[in-house]
């Protein structure tokens, strides 16, 4: 799966030079990245390390911490089970199933990996996101919608999840 692109570079910068201070903002970022080799979305979810170590310990109500192994199961358990919950992607009217890859940690910060089944190139994709919404009510979130190298983004404010967008 590739690597975000530049906006995800920047969010990382920006995420990086904010994590040596208490950061006053609450923002993340996920990217719908169609490949039109695989024929599926890739999609990369970037977020403050301490921002989704809490969500995850606030919803089921455990203590997990990123950059210790001997907590990388659990964590990969209880992301799977958070962005199931909290990440939809519909392709042209049908929901699309997504695969739980994996994560890096990153500084101070965390990617989370998700790929879809493959599809054919869709004309319009919708999503709903609302990671870290259980956690902070003044969470943003930028969503970045990729079609045969067409960039749609957006930015969604707490309570507001849905983006609709037509290739």
């Amino acid at each position: 799966m590739k690597k975000p692109l530049f906006l995800g570079y920047i969010l990382s910068l920006i995420i990086y030079n904010l994590s040596f201070v208490p950061h006053p903002y609450h923002v993340g970022s996920v990217e719908f990245n169609y490949n039109s080799k695989s024929k599926t979305f890739e999609v990369t979810g970037r977020f403050f390390m301490d921002d989704l170590e809490s969500a995850l310990n606030k919803k089921y109500g455990q203590s997990v911490h990123f950059l210790d192994k001997k907590y990388q199961t659990e964590i990969n358990k209880e992301l799977q089970l958070y962005v199931t919950e909290y990440i939809r992607l519909k392709a042209d009217n049908q929901l699309l199933n997504l695969k739980y890859i994996g994560y890096e940690e990153d500084h101070e910060s965390v990617q989370i990996y998700l790929e879809s089944a493959p599809l054919a190139t869709p004309k319009k994709v919708e999503t709903a996101v609302s990671l870290l919404y259980n956690l902070f009510d003044d969470q943003m979130n930028i969503i970045h919608i990729i079609v045969n190298g067409e960039r749609k983004s957006k930015k969604l404010n707490y309570p507001d999840r849905y983006l609709y967008q037509q290739f």
